[in-house]
C-alpha cells in the first residue's frame, strides 16, 4: 500500500501516528489538512458530505489528525468547528497551492466534478477554452493492453503531410501530452523508427501478431535533455524581473528538464530555438544553452521538415 507524503518537518512519534492510519483514513487526512490550509476551517459535516462517511467515523478522523498534529487546528466552540491555528503547518498530502490551482482548472475544464474537488467554497474563476479531442475507447483500450504486453497493433493513421490515411503497424510503449492533446510514443514498422502518433488520428485499431519491440531501444524517450531560459536581456528591469519572479528563477536563470522525443513540443509552446519569432514585442524568456541543444534543434527542423521561415539562428 502506497502512503501518502508527509512534511519533512514531521517528528517520528507523528510519522508513527500517520502510518497507522489505513487507506481510506488517510485520504481524509489528506482532506483535513487541505481544507484547513486553504478554507481555514474543516468540521465533520465536510467530511461527511465528501466521504459519505458516519459522523463518528469523521469524528475519528478529526481525532486522528489532531494526535499528528495537535498544534495544527482548534475548536471553536461558538461555531462547532475546527479552525486553524496560527501555527499551522502542512502535514499529510499534497496541499500546495499547485494543488488548489490544479483543482480549479481540472473543475473549469470539466475534467473533475467539484463535489469531488478538496476545495469547499469556490472563488470565482474561469480558464481559456480547450478544445475537445475525442479518443475512441477501443483505441485507447487497446493501446494499453499493448504497452502493458509489450506487443503490437494495426492501425490506421491520418497524418498532416499525408491525402490519404497509411495502415502501419506499431509497437507502443509510452503516452506523451504535448500540452494540448494525446499522443502515443511508438516504433513503427513502416518508418522503421520511433514516432508520436496523435490518439485522435488514428480511425482504425486491432492487434497484430508482430513482435514487440523493447522500449529501451527509443533512445530519445530515454535521453533527458536541459532546457535553461533566462529573462530577456533586453527587457526593462522592472519587466524583467517580472518574468524571473513568473518563472520562479533562481539567480536570473531556469532549467526545464524534458526528453528528447519532447523537445520538439516544448520548444514550440515557449517559443524558443526555432520557433522564436521576432514580433511587436520582445520575447519574455530567451534560451540561454543554444550550444548545448543546437544538435537537436537541427535535428527537429530536417526531421518535421519546417519551412525556411521558421529556421531562425539557434
Amino acid at each position: 500500500m502506497e502512503k501518502l507524503q508527509t512534511s519533512p518537518e514531521l517528528g517520528s512519534d507523528e510519522s508513527e501516528a500517520l502510518a497507522s492510519a489505513n487507506w481510506g483514513q488517510e485520504r481524509r487526512l489528506e482532506f483535513i489538512d487541505f481544507r484547513l490550509r486553504w478554507e481555514k476551517t474543516v468540521n465533520r459535516a465536510d467530511l461527511r458530505a465528501h466521504f459519505g462517511i458516519s459522523i463518528p467515523q469523521a469524528s475519528l478522523d478529526i481525532a486522528k489528525y489532531a494526535q499528528i498534529s495537535p498544534k495544527n487546528l482548534v475548536y471553536d466552540r461558538s461555531s462547532r468547528t475546527y479552525r486553524v491555528s496560527d501555527e499551522y503547518s502542512p502535514v499529510v498530502g499534497n496541499t500546495t497551492p499547485q494543488r488548489y490551482l490544479n483543482e480549479l482548472l481540472a473543475c473549469s475544464r470539466g475534467l473533475l466534478n467539484a463535489r469531488d474537488a478538496y476545495i469547499g467554497w469556490m472563488p470565482p474563476f474561469a480558464g481559456v477554452p480547450v478544445l475537445t479531442r475525442l479518443v475512441q475507447s477501443d483505441t485507447l483500450s487497446l493501446l494499453l493492453d499493448a504497452i502493458r504486453h509489450q506487443g503490437c497493433v494495426r492501425i490506421s493513421y491520418q497524418s498532416d503531410s499525408e491525402a490519404d490515411p497509411i495502415e502501419r503497424v506499431i509497437s507502443p510503449h509510452a503516452f506523451g501530452h504535448d500540452g494540448f492533446r494525446w499522443h502515443v510514443r511508438a516504433y513503427c514498422f513502416l518508418r522503421e523508427g520511433y514516432r508520436d502518433f496523435v490518439l485522435g488520428r488514428i480511425l482504425r485499431i486491432c492487434t497484430d501478431s508482430a513482435q514487440g519491440r523493447d522500449p529501451q531501444q527509443d533512445v530519445k524517450w530515454r535521453t533527458i535533455l536541459q532546457i535553461k531560459i533566462a529573462a530577456n536581456p533586453d527587457l526593462t528591469e522592472g519587466n524583467r524581473r517580472a518574468v524571473e519572479l513568473d518563472y520562479s528563477m533562481v539567480d536570473g536563470t531556469t532549467t526545464i528538464e524534458v526528453r528528447e522525443a519532447l523537445l520538439y513540443y516544448v520548444l514550440k509552446e515557449l517559443g524558443l530555438g526555432p520557433f522564436a519569432f521576432p514580433g511587436f514585442q520582445p520575447p519574455q524568456i530567451v534560451l540561454i544553452n543554444h550550444a548545448e541543444l543546437s544538435s537537436f534543434m537541427t535535428q527537429i527542423l530536417n526531421s518535421r521538415k519546417l519551412p525556411l521561415a521558421n529556421k531562425c539562428p539557434i
